[in-house]
């Protein structure tokens, strides 16, 4: 088993607005990219589950060409909200980082 980190040069969070968050997931190289994809474990069901949101409110995009993964969902409050944790949602990405993907 290998982290999701080690497959990539870049996993962030950010706001796409005050009421969205948008993660972006960039790959090493072809091999890494398709290794993760191939696996599975990378899904919108995963983003569901793992931000407790609906399936139908997870956008999910696949981009290829750039070996990208970009995921929109709601936030959990927005941003700005007297219980927000993360005014500029940056932190959000951290159970992404640790995402368990089979290597065998």
């Amino acid at each position: 088993m290998r982290e999701l980190w080690q497959f990539t040069k870049l996993i962030r969070s950010k706001n796409a607005g005050p009421f969205e968050l948008t993660f972006d997931i960039m790959f090493k190289d072809e091999n890494c990219f398709r290794h993760v994809m191939n696996s599975g474990k990378l899904s919108a069901d995963l983003i569901a589950q793992l931000y407790r949101v609906n399936l139908n409110q997870v956008r999910f995009f696949v981009i290829e060409s750039l070996l990208t993964v970009k995921i929109s969902i709601p936030r959990p409050v927005f941003s700005g909200d007297v219980n927000d944790t993360d005014l500029y949602g940056g932190q959000f990405h951290a159970p992404l980082v640790r995402l368990q993907v089979e290597t065998g």
